[in-house]
């Protein structure tokens, strides 16, 4: 067996065995393979796709390139992943209300990249919170009190860092069968008996319209089922930002606030699917409306709110955040973005919110770049909502007075005024 030929089979469009990709990964992973004969194989896989068996022995091969987490003394973990958004703040809510039920909550999570966030970056903005633990530190805390959420600390599918890094330096990033393998094989590897996929679509998200969307969370529950992981996928609209707050303690402060009952209707609506698939798979209950239900009762009864104070104090973080808001650090220039015509929200394009809020320093264009942690945006009018001449907008936060006065202008010409225009739905399709 040797590279040459699996690229030539894959470039004529035949199916490559099992062995054939087991023998790719794990000779690409450590080196024996170069990086232009991979360049060749991941373009002939972007031209040509993958069968769903083939996907899934890719995915199954770059999860066992690296280490495997065992959850299986925990019972039954579901986990959830979303792929990718603006003021995607779900897992901040949906962590501690799913723990509040007595389902363990046992997550690794990333950073954030560009102008999508990472639920990481935003932790760590709460004084003290520590992401990096050991993994005994880690089952430990889930073994106590129900929850831990980590950074990627273990050598989780190092195949696939490789090959996702590869796949961006020569444009093959768009490719289904090379995004649901890497999602899974993340997932995969991360030890979970279940996966509930937040599948973003939209502007805002990686894919961009829901045929697209449809197709990966098809493939990527396909994945999960052939590995013997039970997955739902749930598609939402990712067109504007979900919520008010777009950056890292403005997306925690709203979360907080969701927890204590104050919830954004679009968060809500997607908190309370997802969750409510997460209780089935869970085995807490088959109607989701009933499980929607007992969601709202733990916001109400405050007991989702007490499991986050006990999350948070026991990785580290300072509770005085949660418990008194104003304690939060602020950016230094808060600037109000007007409207300069009456009418309705039309349009608030999710992507370039995003980047205007990465612009203010809440984002990375680079892995290696630093994030400012107090800066981002908050959204006061969103889709189809009515504005007067005049109303505020937005606010931008930033610790930079003259990239604000920028980022003003861009975010106002962001948002499209025009004649009445209704709120999509949130939650697109169940696969």
């Amino acid at each position: 067996m040797n590279i040459q030929n699996i690229i030539a089979k894959k470039r004529d469009k035949k199916e490559l065995s099992k062995e054939e990709i087991e023998y790719f990964v794990t000779n690409y992973t450590n080196g024996t393979i170069p990086d232009y004969q991979a360049s060749a194989l991941a373009m002939a896989i972007y031209i040509n796709g993958m069968s769903y068996e083939e996907t899934t022995n890719l995915s199954m091969a770059m999860a066992h390139s690296g280490d495997i987490l065992d959850l299986s003394s925990l019972g039954t973990v579901v986990d959830k992943h979303s792929t990718g958004g603006i003021g995607d703040k779900v897992t901040l809510i949906l962590a501690p209300l799913i723990s509040s039920l007595g389902i363990p909550v046992a997550k690794m999570s990333g950073r954030g990249l560009g102008y999508t966030g990472g639920t990481i970056d935003k932790l760590e903005s709460i004084s003290g919170y520590q992401t990096n633990i050991s993994i005994e530190q880690f089952m430990k805390n889930v073994k106590e009190i129900g929850i831990s959420v980590i950074g990627q600390t273990l050598n989780l599918a190092p195949a696939d860092k490789k090959l996702y890094a590869l796949r961006d330096s020569i444009s093959a990033t768009e490719s289904i069968p090379l995004i649901a393998s890497s999602i899974m094989s993340k997932k995969i590897a991360a030890g979970a008996s279940k996966i509930v996929l937040d599948v973003t679509c939209g502007s805002g998200a990686f894919m961009k319209t829901l045929p697209q969307a449809v197709t990966l969370a098809e493939t990527m529950k396909k994945i999960g089922e052939l590995a013997g992981k039970e997955t739902i996928c749930i598609i939402t609209n990712m067109e504007e930002p979900l919520g008010k707050a777009v950056g890292n303690s403005l997306e925690v402060i709203e979360a907080i606030k969701a927890l204590k009952g104050e919830m954004q209707e679009d968060v809500k609506e997607v908190v309370f699917e997802l969750g409510a698939y997460m209780l089935k798979l869970a085995g807490k209950g088959n109607n989701i409306e009933e499980n929607k239900k007992q969601l709202l009762e733990q916001i109400q009864n405050g007991k989702a709110y007490e499991k986050c104070k006990q999350w948070i104090k026991q990785q580290g973080g300072d509770i005085n955040y949660l418990e008194d808001l104003e304690t939060w650090p602020k950016a230094k220039f808060i600037i109000p973005v007007l409207a300069n015509e009456d009418g309705y929200i039309t349009k608030l394009d999710a992507q370039k919110v995003g980047e205007i809020s990465m612009r203010l320093g809440a984002g990375r264009i680079r892995k290696e770049d630093s994030i400012d942690k107090d800066v981002g945006i908050i959204l006061e009018k969103k889709i189809g909502d009515k504005v007067n001449k005049g109303d505020v907008l937005a606010y931008i936060h930033s610790n930079k007075e003259e990239v604000a006065k920028i980022e003003e202008k861009n975010l106002q010409n962001t948002y499209i005024i025009g004649e009445k225009s209704d709120r999509k739905n949130n939650i697109l399709k169940i696969i």
